[in-house]
């Protein structure tokens, strides 16, 4: 008797964990989402895939996590550039090629969504991406996704980055882009993106990091991106935009890195940029005219100053040296005169800084 009972415990026992086991699992609808995912994309070199085995997605499957409480997944984390063992065992970058299933989509806790650096993934992102109310991070970047952004991104609320770079995504920047409070980096360098900056950039009052260069961008550059205060980090360069450089940009709290370079921007340099907060300043290989500002101070710390390849005339302006640093300093290319300013940061420059210019003379150039 006493045998039996022991063998109906341990049949409950059994029973029980289980049920347990099952209850711990992630859902099976997440674990065919994720298959149906992986179904889509071919990875040849790395055996990336080779763990996405067994009932539970959560458990040991690379690339993807869960929450501990729902067991649904939270994240996906595959990147083609890493420094794991199974890169440097194999002692190479990854290459991946297929699409982005929109059976992604069917993971509706999905918080993050990284599938970067991977050179060979193709086809668009699905736009039911956008439908994802939880998703925080959304990084393709180093793939050869073509198509748009969703129209609709506008709807993820909570998304804090928001990185397509160095794709072949084409299209315009959704106006529904500036609907998003959270975003803190945007990047999309490096596409065919087309079509002006939208008026109302401004809205992103999150941002930190706009990075918009080598793409075919229009139109002028808004004022209302003067309004995003946490702003530290603007690139507009090599795209096609024209106008002035609005003053406001010199006035922004704690932009360091500004770069205009490569595009067809007018008018004369805002005095607000000398005296600002900017440190990197490239506006190179555009149509700006008129002089150099004769406003530098102490205030004025630049460890670049790009201002080649312009129409800028008149002297160099003797309070450039008033500025606590300048570190690297290019005038060429211009229709500048008369005698380069001794001292610093005069001293430490060599000719390749001052040539191509209508009459400037005096070291590191020719005697005046």
């Amino acid at each position: 008797m006493s045998g039996v009972c022991f063998i109906q415990l341990t049949t409950v026992a059994v029973l029980l964990l289980s049920l347990t086991s099952a209850v711990r699992s992630c859902p099976p609808s997440d674990r065919a989402a994720l298959l149906a995912f992986k179904a889509a994309l071919k990875e040849p070199y790395l055996g990336i895939f080779n763990s996405w085995t067994g009932a539970d997605c959560c458990h040991k499957w690379y690339g993807v996590s869960c929450d501990q409480e729902t067991r649904r997944v939270a994240d996906i984390n595959l990147r083609g550039e890493s420094e794991e063992p199974i890169f440097n065992k194999a002692h190479r970058t990854g290459y991946m090629t297929g699409y982005i299933s929109p059976a992604i989509c069917k993971l509706t806790r999905l918080s993050s969504f990284t599938i970067a650096d991977w050179k060979g993934i193709s086809g668009e992102i699905p736009r039911c991406i956008s439908y994802l109310p939880f998703l925080r991070i959304i990084d393709l970047v180093g793939n050869k996704i073509s198509g748009t952004i969703p129209p609709e991104i506008g709807r993820l609320q909570r998304l804090t980055v928001l990185n397509v770079a160095d794709n072949l995504i084409s299209g315009t920047i959704p106006l529904s882009l500036t609907n998003l409070k959270s975003l803190m980096h945007l990047d999309i360098r490096n596409n065919y993106i087309s079509g002006p900056i939208p008026h109302s950039i401004g809205r992103l009052r999150m941002l930190s990091r706009a990075l918009l260069s080598g793409n075919r961008l229009n139109g002028v550059i808004p004022d209302s991106i003067s309004l995003i205060y946490r702003l530290a980090d603007l690139d507009l360069s090599r795209n096609r935009i024209s106008g002035p450089i609005p003053e406001s940009l010199g006035k922004m709290a704690v932009l360091a890195t500004l770069n205009l370079d490569l595009n067809k921007i007018s008018g004369q340099i805002p005095i607000s940029l000398l005296n600002s907060g900017i440190s990197d300043l490239n506006l190179s290989r555009n149509a700006l005219e008129g002089n150099i500002p004769n406003v530098f101070s102490a205030r004025s710390y630049f460890t670049a100053l790009d201002l080649s390849y312009n129409n800028l005339k008149g002297s160099i302006p003797k309070s450039i040296s008033y500025a606590s640093y300048i570190g690297h300093l290019d005038l060429s290319h211009n229709h500048l005169c008369g005698q380069i300013p001794v001292g610093s940061p005069f001293d430490h420059l060599e000719a390749s800084s001052f040539v191509y210019n209508d009459c400037l003379c005096g070291k590191p150039l020719k005697a005046c």
